[in-house]
């Protein structure tokens, strides 16, 4: 039994945080849920035992006094999840505003760089070799026409994976990434429902003929983020049943 450890998650409000906090919680960690949505997270902390604390990524001032804050109540974080991100901002090259695309990578570049750079200095004055992990896309590596702005967002967490990883890692800090394909959320089972022509479509390019459920990327981010993965450091691990291969 290893020892338990403090777990942030941001984008705990959802339906891909909140899986992964019960992965880290079934073996016994604290956890901590951080969101945007102070309603969405507390109900979400509140369903499956865990902390609350409302976060906006964005304000690097708010991101200092959340990282205290769970400190304080929770003991010296040990790992992060960097889950929290937006995909709303949809278009070609040739017509998305300079604004919109400024709005998605102030939360998933901007965001993610904010909350690693305070969690990793409190790491460093507390002396603890924890782990980051950080919510990256296969769409980083694959792009699609009209989803550019968010997955070049993601193409940029994958650098910023591997940027960390290098400069942290004489401290003992590792920091990996998970992947994902499309997952099964239950925001997207609604839009695509079973049986949809949607959903067969993006069935059809997947090489293992489904899409993930949360519980299949949830493993992946507690393995990187325990001892089995003491010596990975700096990768971004595709969790999209064969998808970059077709």
């Amino acid at each position: 039994m290893t020892e338990s450890r403090t777990v942030l998650i941001t984008g705990g409000g959802g339906g891909i945080g909140r899986g992964i906090a019960r992965a880290f919680l079934a073996q016994g960690d604290r956890v901590v849920l951080a969101d945007v949505n102070a309603d969405a997270v507390a109900a979400a902390a509140s369903e499956i035992g865990a902390a609350a604390v409302a976060l906006d990524i964005t304000d690097p001032a708010a991101v200092a006094a959340a990282v205290s804050e769970v400190a304080a109540e929770h003991g010296p974080i040990d790992v992060l999840v960097n889950n929290a991100g937006i995909l709303s901002v949809h278009g070609a090259i040739t017509e998305l505003s300079a604004e919109a695309y400024a709005s998605i990578v102030n939360v998933n570049i901007v965001g993610t760089f904010n909350v690693t750079q305070a969690i990793a200095n409190q790491m460093i004055a507390t002396g603890t070799r924890g782990a980051i992990v950080n919510i990256s896309s296969i769409g980083g590596k694959q792009p699609t026409p009209g989803m550019g702005a968010y997955e070049s967002s993601k193409a940029a967490v994958d650098s910023l994976t591997r940027w960390a990883a290098i400069e942290l890692a004489g401290h003992g800090i590792r920091v990996n990434a998970v992947a994902p394909g499309p997952v099964l959320t239950p925001m997207l089972q609604m839009g695509m429902p079973e049986g949809s022509p949607a959903r067969a479509a993006w069935e059809s390019r997947v090489p293992l003929a489904k899409l993930a459920a949360v519980e299949d990327i949830a493993p992946a981010v507690v393995f990187l983020a325990g001892p089995g993965a003491g010596h990975i450091t700096g990768v971004s691990l595709p969790v999209d049943g064969g998808q970059l291969l077709a």
